[in-house]
């Protein structure tokens, strides 16, 4: 990619409005405007319309699609010096519009592309006719480390190594498309493709519904149909496998597996079991026979791939092997995204289908070979050189890849002598000039460089085009700015038509067949994090709870040290609950542990649900630096509260009845029946001080119950009667246990029918232990012991599920 200095068109007729100070790059094909400074057939309609609008308007509208993203979670994680950070989706609000037409040609390019790379992929890993003739270079091939030796003579059970791809597009100074990378591997951005679409239109809903825009979601149907067509056994199941929340795109993998109804899986819930592939769910081990991997092929298996993987299956390979997986893609697909191999694919073309290419690649020469070498030296001054196994974009890798023109002589000449020392670790590769589209900044139109992602999925009919993509948008002129680790924006891009366009959508035809889901595969890392999801909550509530009463109590007195309150100091201080702070750094953990476990099953979440709990952790935050005790923090633990339950409310009433709920609702009553037996121990002890008996009520959220119940005042027996024994009050500790007995009795019986499991014998017992007790039964000894107890049924249900 070329830097330097840009000039500005000056002395161009310009028109009215936005285009009015648009001052297009010259020598660079801008995409909204022509030569002449005038807009494009394509765009006139849009900037009337975007004119129309007017730029307070407009500004709010391009607000609104930003606070939607923020509201969704939209998130890309960085990586830098620093560490790692999430950094929120960065929208480009004008989308990049193309011509039906033109895209058409840009499809059929690819198609062809996609073709020839399956082509080659097979031959490499299969009867190797392109090195034994000479077309490929075999120490090319050896060297890269997207060649993976295990694979070789393996054939994917379905017959085809790609199903999934992404290409990266420029446009020239020629006014020609141009491939300046294929993605083979892991393509990611599909996901944020669709999120990009619904930002966008809705900032530009109207403009939106009066042009033919051909709509994304007829593409992703199309996919999921044809994983779940590969799916060959009704036994098999689909997955999408992720390294996991730390990833740079995790937020994609979450979101595209919500959207088609999959599961996310990690490494570490699959295991390879009689050769085959299966998912450890609360049922037990059940089979995966499609695998859409977003990993590196590399990490997938430890045993016969890299040793030193985390998040890969051992025993991948040999699932794989046996023809007892298909992933998507195969393992070793990687090898096409080699930057050296762009200088052959002429020559594969023409070996392996008699064709040109229909969409050239940026002109590229590999330095392994004399001729090809002595030309990059040549004509180093106008080249990019860049390491030969690179698998990323020129822009991408500016550590190592250098523009010629911008070297010293000194450097120059160094890197002259590397290539003649090591000619086969080096490509020249044209410097490309991309073509600019507008951003929306300060209120004006303004020209940046832009690349086109564009995806493609293999269907049972073929190859199936998404009709648009994203583009990636520059911050500045600086052609490197456009990548996301950079800083870049991402555009959504329109494909408009002459004519109406088909309104697809996800959902099946009315005319079509279907079958329910069966449930009960639930993975077990899944439902160990519900289960925590539910106990963090629970435990927060409770923290929030004493110390709102703390703070109520603290606000009336003159003297912090009164025995209540010191008595309640002390019992918080082991769990980490500095109350001498408004907002503890405990309850801030708690929460921040309960939005990690949420983080773990993102794919699980409803962006409601979602929303909510964020909110409720930027409001902790934000009270721990503004509250102060007393009456303040009274104020704040309520508002707390009431979001605890708002967001506790979403998910009990939103989310379906199956194991997942059922393994959140065990966690909040595991946490309530721990807590509310620990409070009564301490609160009702003979020890106890005077007002402990009313804070205990009010913790139990049963202060208006007890009076309605009891027409006694408050005394040990009938407090303890309430919140220890009362099955009606759904504070109370048998409430929980009858909730635990019933929920657990539902869990899939793993010993099989008729079995009770563990768990369930434990909590029935108990149960029935606590039914039959009295108050004066339950002294502080038996509701330390009772609490204790309680805590043990979850080792029961993680040795039985979460193993």
């Amino acid at each position: 990619m070329t830097k330097g200095n840009h000039k500005r068109i000056r002395g161009k007729p310009r028109i009215h409005g936005l285009l009015e100070h648009y001052q297009p790059i010259e020598g660079v094909v801008d995409e909204m405007v022509d030569a002449s400074g005038n807009p494009r057939p394509v765009w006139k309609d849009f900037i009337e319309s975007l004119d129309e609008i007017g730029p307070e308007r407009l500004a709010q509208r391009f607000a609104r699609a930003d606070q939607y993203l923020r509201d969704a979670g939209v998130y890309y994680r960085v990586y830098d010096k620093a560490g790692t950070n999430e950094r929120e989706w960065p929208l480009a609000h004008v989308p990049l519009l193309i011509e039906d037409g033109e895209w058409q040609a840009i499809s059929a390019g690819l198609i062809q592309r996609a073709e020839l790379f399956e082509e080659t992929i097979a031959d490499i890993y299969g009867p190797n006719q392109l090195v034994e003739k000479g077309i490929l270079p075999a120490g090319l091939i050896a060297a890269s480390p997207e060649y993976l030796r295990p694979m070789v003579g393996i054939r994917p059970p379905e017959g085809h190594f790609l199903h999934f791809c992404a290409f990266e597009l420029g446009r020239g100074p020629n006014g020609e498309w141009w491939v300046l990378g294929d993605r083979t591997q892991a393509p990611s951005g599909a996901g944020f493709a669709l999120e990009n679409r619904v930002a966008t239109t809705r900032a530009l809903s109207d403009i939106y519904g009066e042009m033919h825009v051909h709509r994304l979601a007829g593409f992703f149907r199309r996919f999921r149909d044809a994983l779940i067509g590969m799916a060959r056994d009704g036994d098999g199941r689909v997955a999408i496998l992720t390294p996991g929340p730390l990833n740079e795109t995790y937020y994609e993998h979450a979101y595209i597996a919500r959207y088609l109804g999959i599961m996310l899986l990690e490494g570490e819930d699959l295991t390879v079991s009689d050769g085959r592939l299966m998912v450890r769910t609360v049922s037990g081990l059940a089979p995966i026979s499609v695998l859409w991997r977003r990993l590196d092929a590399a990490f997938a298996d430890p045993l016969e791939l890299r040793p030193d993987s985390q998040i890969g299956t051992p025993g991948l390979v040999e699932a794989i092997r046996h023809g007892a997986v298909s992933t998507v893609n195969a393992l070793g697909s990687g090898l096409m995204e080699t930057r050296a191999l762009l200088a052959f694919l002429p020559k594969i073309a023409r070996a392996l289908r008699g064709e040109e290419l229909l969409l050239p690649s940026v002109a590229t020469w590999w330095c392994g070979q004399a001729t090809e070498r002595a030309h990059v030296l040549a004509n180093i001054g106008r080249m990019v050189i860049g390491p030969a196994l690179s698998t990323r974009l020129a822009f991408e890798d500016d550590e190592q890849t250098k523009l010629g023109s911008a070297l010293t002589d000194g450097e120059q000449a160094e890197l002259v002598a590397r290539i003649e020392r090591d000619g086969g670790n080096f490509v020249g590769q044209e410097a490309v000039t991309l073509s600019t589209t507008p951003v929306y900044a300060g209120g004006r139109l303004e020209p940046r460089p832009a690349s086109l992602r564009v995806y493609l999925a293999r269907t049972p009919e073929g190859w199936t085009v998404m009709p648009g993509g994203f583009a990636r948008v520059g911050l500045s002129l600086d052609p490197t700015a456009i990548a996301m680790q950079r800083g870049g924006q991402a555009a959504d891009v329109w494909v408009v038509s002459d004519k109406p366009v088909e309104r697809e959508t996800l959902l099946p035809q009315e005319s079509d067949s279907f079958n329910r889901t069966r449930p009960g595969s639930l993975p077990s890392r899944a439902a160990e994090n519900l289960t925590w999801l539910g106990r963090y909550i629970e435990r927060s509530e409770d923290t929030v709870r004493i110390l709102r009463a703390y703070h109520v109590r603290l606000a009336e007195t003159s003297d912090p040290d009164m025995p209540l309150l010191a008595d309640v100091r002390d019992y918080l201080e082991p769990f980490g609950i500095d109350v001498e702070t408004a907002i503890p750094t405990g309850l801030i953990g708690t929460l921040d542990s309960a939005v990690y476990s949420a983080g773990q099953i993102r794919d699980r979440f409803s962006p409601d649900g979602w929303l909510a709990l964020k909110d409720l952790s930027k409001t902790n935050y934000q009270f721990a630096t503004t509250v102060a005790p007393g009456d303040d923090a009274t104020r704040a633990m309520t508002v707390i509260l009431r979001k605890l339950a708002g967001f506790s409310g979403l998910l009990h009433e939103n989310m379906y009845r199956f194991a997942g709920w059922r393994f959140l609702e065990i966690g909040r009553r595991l946490e309530r029946g721990i807590q509310i037996a620990r409070t009564l121990s301490r609160l009702t002890s003979a020890n106890a001080p005077e007002g402990a008996l009313d804070m205990m009520l009010e913790i139990g959220d049963s202060v208006m119950t007890h009076r309605r119940q009891y027409p006694v005042q408050a005394g040990r027996r009938t407090v303890i009667d309430l919140l220890a024994l009362d099955p009606l009050n759904p504070r109370s500790i048998l409430f929980q246990l009858e909730r635990l007995r019933a929920e657990i009795g539902l869990l899939p019986a793993l010993g099989g029918q008729g079995h009770m499991s563990p768990a369930a014998k434990a909590i029935l017992q108990l149960n029935t232990q606590i039914a039959i007790k009295e108050p004066s039964d339950m002294t502080a000894k038996a509701l330390d012991a009772l609490a204790t107890e309680i805590g043990g049924l979850y080792n029961s249900l993680a040795k039985a599920y979460f193993g």
